[in-house]
């Protein structure tokens, strides 16, 4: 093998379709495109995702920005080393789309087919931006998921805590539907957020005070639809500022819970490694919340631990993530999947007994 490995990437695992062309040279990457076509316009009549139409969106996409993504990077397929594709967990219409384009394209090219975990390319994604070193400590916190990791190889995750229902950004996009404030739900809890005060109205934290890395977020969004029923909010009597208090202090609690939560997964990490992690990366859709930034980097800071958040761009759904862990695969001579599977659950740390989810299509994480 080359120094040089050159892959595109693609995902379609929620509600983003996406294709990107990443090169790593040695241990280093190049980002040489990332194109990401959202579908917020076709869901939010909705209140949410809808699946049918997002699977359907997805196959009108991938070819559209797989074109795209191969002209920004001045490449073509016989410039590939390999298709990295998104084979799960996720919708499983999206899933199916991506992973059948992608079938497609590895059969009548002849180029290496590999079949990536969503979760993976996020975990991996301080890699690609920062060029961490292994082992380091990975918080992972978007729409569906939400658990702390040790990110010991590129092929090798230990879940060292997870929540037991709901995950940050469901509990954001359910709130968001109860206050009306449209979809997605975390930036509009942000925005909103912005003009409120965080101590006007008491949220839980649950398990904040209990040992061990697992989190719990229903509870805050029940506490929420309390305060909306009491206040008339959906209704046309509430008042701007009731809505961004409620926000604000919604949003503090998510942080509050994340930041208690990160000590005990430093300390977890210490007990298993040997030694404090010199790194703690952040990835996914909710790590491009100010507020669970600015309080994760607190923490990190008061225990002299470096922070890192990748750029917003690759916190969301995006394909140069997968790409990214397709090269990571390659270069750890990883044999993969013999056979590229669309899988709607997909846990990172099979070894590892469920937390949550869990149910006739396997455990969620």
């Amino acid at each position: 093998m080359s120094d040089s490995i050159r892959i595109l990437g693609l995902e379609s695992s929620c509600d983003d379709t996406a294709a990107a062309v990443v090169e790593g040279i040695g241990c280093e990457s190049k980002i040489l495109s990332s194109v990401v076509v959202g579908q917020q316009d076709l869901h939010s009549a909705y209140g949410g995702v809808v699946p049918e139409i997002a699977a359907r969106a997805h196959v009108e996409k991938l070819d559209i920005c797989c074109k795209r993504a191969l002209e920004q990077a001045n490449s073509t397929l016989d410039c590939l080393d390999a298709i990295a594709v998104t084979a799960g967990p996720g919708l499983i219409g999206g899933l199916l789309a991506g992973v059948m384009f992608a079938k497609g394209l590895a059969a009548g090219t002849g180029i290496p087919l590999l079949a990536i975990n969503h979760l993976a390319g996020h975990a991996l994604t301080a890699r690609m931006t920062h060029g961490l070193d292994f082992p380091y400590l990975s918080l992972l916190v978007s729409g569906g998921h939400c658990q702390f990791l040790i990110v010991a190889s590129a092929t090798e995750f230990i879940r060292l805590g997870s929540t037991i229902d709901d995950a940050p950004g469901e509990a954001f996009d359910k709130s968001a539907r109860l206050l009306d404030l449209g979809q997605p739900g975390g930036p509009a809890i942000e925005a909103a957020a912005r003009k409120g005060d965080p101590l006007r109205f008491e949220f839980p934290r649950p398990l904040i005070n209990r040992n061990g890395c697992n989190m719990s977020f229903s509870g805050l969004k029940t506490s929420l639809a309390r305060k909306v029923d009491r206040l008339g909010i959906g209704s046309g009597f509430a008042f701007e500022q009731d809505i961004a208090d409620i926000c604000a202090g919604f949003q503090r609690a998510v942080a509050d819970i994340l930041a208690a939560k990160s000590s005990c997964a430093i300390a977890e990490f210490r007990d298993r490694i040997g030694n404090y992690p010199s790194s703690f990366a952040v990835s996914g859709g909710v790590a491009a919340n100010f507020e669970v930034r600015n309080s994760l980097e607190s923490r990190c800071d008061a225990m002299g631990i470096e922070f890192i958040a990748p750029p917003l761009e690759f916190c969301t759904d995006n394909a140069a993530m997968v790409a990214w862990a397709g090269i990571e695969a390659m270069l750890s001579d990883s044999p993969g999947d013999a056979v590229v599977t669309a899988r709607p659950r997909w846990p990172l740390d099979e070894k590892s007994p469920p937390i949550s989810g869990f149910g006739k299509k396997g455990p969620k994480a």
